[in-house]
C-alpha cells in the first residue's frame, strides 16, 4: 500500500537525510514523491512507490533496444565513443555491460572494434558468477536511474574494477527543481534514482575516483589507483 506521504527518509546512496523535494501528480500510475538528499544531492523515489520486481520486468519487456537500429546506436554512441577512445592502446581489456537487457547493443558495438564485453542483467542475463570477476572497464547505460540501492550497487561495481579501470555511466542528470517538474524522464515508473553532477562528484570523492564529465548524460569514473 502506498503511503500518503513519506515526510523524511534515508538516502539510498549515502544514508543521509532526505526530505520531500517534489510531489508528482502527472504520474500515470499514482502520484509519488521525490526526495532529495542534503548530503549527496541524489533525488530519489522512496521505497513506498517502487514497483514490484515482476511489475518492473513487465515494463522492461516492452523496451525495443535493437542493436541494428541506427537511432539506438547513435544514442548509445554518446557512451561508446568516449569508451573506445579510452580503450585505444589497451589491448585485451576486459569489460562488462552491467544492466545490458535481453541483448547488449553496447557489446555488439564494441565487438565491431574487436573488444569483448561480458553481459550481466538481473532479469535477462542473471549469471552472478560473472560478477566474481574483475574488469578493466564497466559500462552501464540507462541503468543507474533504476537502482533501488545505488550505494550498495555502486560500491560493488567499483570493487569489480581493476586499478586503472573506468566505470562509464549513461543516465540523464538532474538540473534543478523547475526543470524537474516538467521532465518526462521523471514519469517512467521504473525510474527511482536521479543523479546530478554534484552527486557524481560525491561518488568520486567517496570511492577515490576521478570524475570526468563527458556530456549531459554521460560520465566516466576513473579508478586511477
Amino acid at each position: 500500500m502506498v503511503l500518503d506521504c513519506v515526510a523524511e527518509s534515508r538516502c539510498p546512496l549515502c544514508k543521509g537525510a532526505g526530505v520531500l523535494w517534489h510531489r508528482e501528480h502527472r504520474h500515470k500510475l499514482t502520484p509519488r514523491e521525490y526526495h532529495r538528499c542534503s548530503q549527496c544531492q541524489l533525488v530519489y523515489v522512496p521505497a513506498a512507490w517502487h514497483l514490484s520486481p515482476a511489475e518492473e520486468k513487465a515494463h522492461y519487456d516492452y523496451h525495443q533496444n535493437d542493436p541494428a537500429d541506427p537511432g539506438y546506436r547513435r544514442f548509445l554512441s554518446r557512451a561508446v565513443t568516449p569508451l573506445l577512445a579510452w580503450l585505444s592502446g589497451r589491448e585485451g581489456a576486459k569489460g562488462l555491460d552491467f544492466g545490458c537487457g535481453p541483448t547488449s547493443a553496447v557489446a555488439v558495438m564494441l565487438a565491431e572494434h574487436g573488444i569483448h564485453c561480458a553481459q550481466f542483467d538481473p532479469y535477462y542475463r542473471p549469471d552472478r558468477r560473472l560478477l566474481e570477476q574483475q574488469f578493466d572497464f564497466i559500462v552501464s547505460t540507462e541503468v543507474f536511474e533504476h537502482l533501488r540501492q545505488p550505494g550498495q550497487e555502486i560500491a560493488f561495481l567499483v570493487s569489480r574494477l581493476h586499478t586503472g579501470g573506468v566505470l562509464v555511466v549513461m543516465t540523464k542528470r538532474v538540473r534543478d527543481l523547475t526543470a524537474f517538474r516538467q521532465w518526462h524522464y521523471s514519469l517512467d515508473p521504473t525510474h527511482i534514482s536521479y543523479f546530478s553532477e554534484q552527486t557524481f562528484a560525491w561518488i568520486a570523492e567517496q570511492y577515490g575516483l576521478r570524475l570526468e564529465i563527458i556530456g549531459p548524460d554521460v560520465v566516466m569514473l576513473h579508478r586511477d589507483g
